[in-house]
């Protein structure tokens, strides 16, 4: 399976950009530094200027967060579960690190595959 990422704006048309490139994207939000056994908030969201559509054939179906190659947790989505209108999915995920992280968030959508964001570098302090 083909793992697609995103492609800086710079390199690539615009349109293309707001017609597969960005809307597809996952984007890791987070601080930089996190304290060792404190709840940690990761939000990742698919797509950093333009929506995501939501129809029935055509919707992101899940959205994976990883710590190099361990999933640490995964939501799943179905067709209508954003109101059936172009929307940017994105979920708070919550984590206690023991210790530091490499953040990548992976998503699914239903008619263009499988896509991944850039590593987020998360360093764990006492």
């Amino acid at each position: 399976m083909k793992i697609n990422r995103y492609e800086d704006i710079s390199t690539i048309d615009r349109e293309a950009k707001k017609d597969y490139i960005d809307r597809h994207s996952a984007f890791i939000h987070c601080e930089a530094s996190a304290k060792k056994g404190e709840k940690f908030k990761v939000k990742v969201k698919i797509g950093d200027e333009y929506p995501h559509p939501d129809d029935f054939d055509h919707y992101v179906a899940w959205i994976q967060l990883w710590d190099g190659e361990k999933m640490l947790s995964q939501i799943n989505f179905s067709a209508g579960a954003l109101g059936g209108e172009a929307n940017q999915a994105e979920v708070d995920f919550y984590v206690v690190p023991s210790r530091k992280m490499k953040l990548t968030a992976a998503a699914f959508c239903t008619k263009h595959g499988l896509w991944h964001s850039d590593e987020k570098l998360v360093e764990v302090s006492e």
